[in-house]
């Protein structure tokens, strides 16, 4: 069996059996395709497409290509949110220790940014000391202890996906349906979960741009984990603006400290991290109501319980004891701020959001190459959400760079991604549909 004859056939339309899969993931394991095969592959099955069973075998040998995490002793259920993408989606940083302190085990194995979309690992990589990648009796007893842990995949760990992961973002295969299902769900296979809730994202912002592509990718997931016997809920949310009001690494992890600690907490995201916390506890059995769900996020989150179970996961690898304590401090900062301001005033009616990511990607605080470092402490801050009312004093955004030059070229787009009116225009629900496998 030769690769080029698989990628030969894939290319011309035909349909891959499990056993052809298999055999490419195998080789992608083990080096025996080349990058420059891997590539091609990936966009043959973004232009061709996948059905379910050939999504479903990429998925289960892509979990199976390493080792798969067992919590047969954890004292709670083992549960797990992932996003499809977006810009400004801190969401994971508070999401995990909000339900850790609910009495939920989260091994949560994030990714880095793909294309315009920001990547919690990258965030958490501004975090001196940090450890993404730490031992796998490290990451267990973390889990254990704190209730939750986020980390990037341990070369171990579903290895045939971090490979062709890091080819699809700079080979722009990324907004495939079959790859993205795949992607996301050996990884979650292969964390041993009982239960999984998806948020996926639509809109300018996220890799689906409506919401029609986004209630296909969300069914499709839905559909291809039941089959593999990870049961799973999926939120449709509306990434037709930033999730938070900034968009950044360390800027984001700044933005959830200040929401852990009740400094600074923005509807929108409480929205988003109530109602996904929610969903995890009915799916791991926390909760008997939606309602009691919710109350129990919030509380957590009210009382400081999810804060110190972020710095106590901080701390169990490897960063700062008193990390929340002094943030500030421990983060990298950028010598240059500089507002956007508009020529005239009026509301927000619309946002190219995804105009707003690859600003931050050009600031350096993105890849365009899979072995790219990241400025970290590039970003943007108080990014003006639809519905705003902006103008000669109130700026669209503000560009934290490390040199003039990029910020001028951000300052641009950033211009660019907003349409204003004059008549005041109302913002929408973060959410905007729920899915569960006969939803």
């Amino acid at each position: 069996m030769l690769p080029q004859e698989l990628i030969r056939a894939k290319r011309d339309g035909s349909r891959l059996s499990t056993g052809d899969i298999e055999f490419l993931v195998a080789g992608i394991t083990d080096g025996r395709l080349t990058d420059a095969q891997l590539g091609a592959l990936a966009m043959a099955m973004f232009l061709r497409g996948m059905d379910d069973d050939e999504t479903a075998a990429l998925t289960t040998a892509m979990a199976a290509s390493g080792r798969t995490l067992d919590w047969a002793d954890a004292p709670g259920p083992v549960l797990d949110k992932h996003s499809s993408g977006g810009v400004g989606d801190a969401v994971s940083l508070m999401l995990a220790p909000a339900v850790a302190a609910c009495g939920g085990f989260v091994p949560m194995i994030s990714g880095r940014g793909l294309g315009h979309t920001g990547g919690t690992l990258d965030k958490l990589e501004s975090i001196p000391g940090y450890q993404t990648a730490p031992s796998p009796e490290l990451f267990s007893k973390v889990v254990r202890d704190v209730g939750c842990a986020i980390i990037g995949q341990t070369g171990d760990l579903a290895p045939a996906d971090g490979r062709l992961y890091a080819v699809r973002d700079v080979t722009a295969t990324v907004e495939s349906i079959p790859l993205i299902t795949a992607s996301i769900l050996s990884k979650k296979l292969a964390a041993g979960l009982d239960a999984l809730v998806m948020d996926v994202t639509w809109g300018s912002g996220a890799f689906m741009a409506d919401l029609d592509s986004a209630d296909r990718l969300a069914r499709t997931i839905v559909e291809v984990a039941g089959l593999a016997g990870l049961p799973v809920t999926a939120l449709l949310t509306d990434m037709n603006e930033p999730a938070a009001s900034v968009a950044g690494n360390a800027i984001e992890v700044r933005y959830a400290v200040d929401y852990l600690s009740g400094v600074h907490r923005e509807l929108r995201m409480h929205e988003l991290v109530t109602e996904l916390g929610a969903e995890m506890l009915l799916a791991g059995g926390l909760a008997t109501s939606h309602q009691e769900a919710v109350d129990r996020v919030i509380a957590a989150v009210d009382s400081g319980a999810a804060l110190e179970r972020f710095d106590a996961m901080i701390a169990g690898l490897g960063g700062p004891a008193d990390f929340s304590a002094n943030a500030r401090r421990h983060l990298p900062d950028c010598p240059i701020r500089m507002p956007v301001f508009t020529d005239h005033e009026g509301f927000v009616a619309a946002i190219d959001t995804r105009s707003l990511g690859l600003a931050v990607v050009e600031l350096g605080g993105g890849r365009t190459a899979a072995d790219q470092s990241i400025d970290h402490a590039v970003g943007l801050g108080e990014i003006a959400s639809v519905g705003q009312r902006i103008g000669r004093e109130v700026p669209l955004a503000i560009i934290h760079a490390a040199d003039q030059a990029s910020a001028a070229c951000a300052a641009q787009r950033i211009r660019n991604a907003y349409s204003i009116v004059e008549t005041p225009v109302h913002g929408t629900s973060a959410v905007t549909r729920r899915l569960t496998l006969h939803g």
